[in-house]
């Protein structure tokens, strides 16, 4: 494929870049034993390079500087411009002289707890990089990856999870194995990935690249050297999808023993002579698997797991893996997942909240900002609130939320209203009411006014199921089936 055309508009090489991502994807769904051998070339394509610096450049990450000290505006300010980086990524890529950096250690506080955990910033050489391989490889794996995953792919999200727990729940599926792995991303084995990886591409160039980024090493944060022996160090582009491909392992054992279970009719009978079925819901790292049975059968399933996990070098954590039935309760990506009695009836029902964590994480965050020890004009202080809080109810507007975002609207408001009163030296109620409030009490400062969490209207999130159809795929009889009967 010829790629030494001129450096294309970002819509041109979109939509280049998109038709390609279509072929590769078709070519993968329609021959599930393909390797593809000749990819290295699309991978310093321009109209790759440029997708991959949009998006680089698009992510918040691009402030941060890796190990060379460069940040995107510095190298689009005070450097050789963004053309020019590109021109010489791609000298680097063609002639194979491009050599991945030791990506920047940065300790961040694990939420809920004291501990924390490491995120490696890589250059933006790299970064833009692993963005033009992910582009490369994600519709080729995508057609292999199943339904039961839900993190970092796309057209799928949290939701889609949280929707799929409540169906099966609602359908006899009543014992839960939450699990944990420990230390996922910094745990698998680079051999047994690489192996995953060869089942579909054949080009060594590009398995080269690969391994390159996996054996990079890390630049601790007391200024020492680290080599990478396992793990895809969080932080990275490529690092998501990577490890979306080391856990389909996980996804393979399930959805195997899904089929052998047989139709509907099968699993239904099986039900009544004392056996279980299962189906497995992950997000990422984190994943559940929900029994029709009983507690021992949810129990017996833990050694299943830890047996398909341990060739990709991963392990349960015993202290955070357990069985748990819905009556009891669990939380998941941030919810809280119950079945409780319907108010005023007999019959139960599930249900799912925001997790008393998540509450407590948005009130820290608010708590943060309206600190009085940090200097922030009033407008940018409401603008930064709104933003957070926002964001948050958005996420959690597809569960019973509507309590919450009231005592969330009314923190908030306290929160700001103390913060005005303490920065106007002690200014009054009566005085605060008549210069900082308006209409039913809602904070207006400078024209911005504060967020009312208690305005989001919740809504049910519908389960998707196989509805689920990538921007590669063309709608067809079967992209737009229905869930399999539990």
């Amino acid at each position: 494929m010829n790629t030494d055309a001129l450096w294309p508009t970002s819509n041109l090489a979109w939509d280049r870049v998109l038709e390609i991502q279509t072929k590769l994807h078709r070519w993968a769904r329609r021959e599930e034993e393909r390797q593809f051998d000749d990819l290295y070339n699309l991978v310093y394509d321009p109209a790759f390079l440029t997708i991959a610096w949009e998006q680089v450049k698009a992510n918040k990450g691009a402030r941060s500087a890796g190990v060379d000290g460069k940040t995107v505006r510095l190298i689009e300010m005070h450097d050789i411009g963004s053309i020019g980086f590109l021109e010489n990524l791609r000298h680097e890529l063609k002639s194979r002289t491009f050599q991945p950096q030791p990506v920047r250690e940065r300790m961040i506080p694990k939420p809920g707890t004291t501990k924390r955990r490491r995120l490696g910033i890589p250059t933006v050489h790299d970064r833009v990089v692993q963005a033009s391989l992910k582009l490369l490889l994600e519709p080729i794996f995508e057609a292999d990856f199943f339904t039961s995953s839900y993190g970092f792919r796309p057209k799928r999200r949290a939701q889609d999870a949280i929707a799929e727990i409540h169906y099966l729940g609602s359908r006899t599926y009543e014992w839960v194995l939450e699990a944990d792995i420990e230390g996922c991303f910094d745990s698998i084995d680079h051999t047994a990935l690489m192996q995953r990886i060869r089942r579909r591409i054949g080009d060594k160039r590009v398995l080269t690249l690969i391994k390159a980024f996996l054996k990079a090493g890390v630049l601790t944060e007391a200024g020492t050297s680290e080599t990478t022996i396992t793990g895809t160090p969080q932080g990275g582009i490529l690092s998501p999808l990577l490890a979306n491909i080391a856990l389909s392992a996980l996804d393979d054992y399930f959805e195997g023993a899904w089929e052998a279970m047989g139709s509907s009719t099968r699993r239904k009978t099986l039900r009544k002579r004392g056996g279980a079925t299962y189906r497995l819901i992950r997000y990422a790292d984190d994943f559940v698997v929900m029994v029709a049975g009983t507690r021992e059968h949810a129990v017996a399933l833990r050694t299943d797991v830890a047996l398909a996990l341990s060739p990709m070098g991963l392990r349960l954590s015993e202290a955070k893996t357990r069985v748990v039935h819905l009556d009891e309760g669990f939380d998941f990506l941030g919810f809280h997942i119950q079945r409780r009695l319907k108010r005023g009836s007999t019959k139960r029902h599930i249900y799912t909240y925001p997790s008393q964590r998540a509450v407590k994480s948005v009130k820290q965050k608010v708590r943060w900002l309206t600190h009085r020890s940090i200097p922030i004009p009033p407008r940018r202080l409401l603008l930064s609130i709104n933003s957070v809080m926002r964001g948050w109810c958005n996420y959690f507007r597809h569960g019973v939320s509507k309590r919450t975002f009231s005592y969330l609207s009314f923190y908030a408001w306290r929160r700001v209203a103390n913060w005005l009163r303490k920065r106007h030296d002690g200014l009054s109620w009566k005085a605060l009411r008549r210069r900082f409030i308006k209409g039913s009490w809602t904070i207006v400062v400078e024209g911005c006014a504060l967020f009312d969490p208690s305005s989001v209207p919740v809504t049910r999130y519908r389960f998707r199921g196989k509805k689920i159809v990538s921007h590669w795929d063309a709608p067809t009889l079967e992209s737009a089936g229905t869930y399999p009967s539990a």
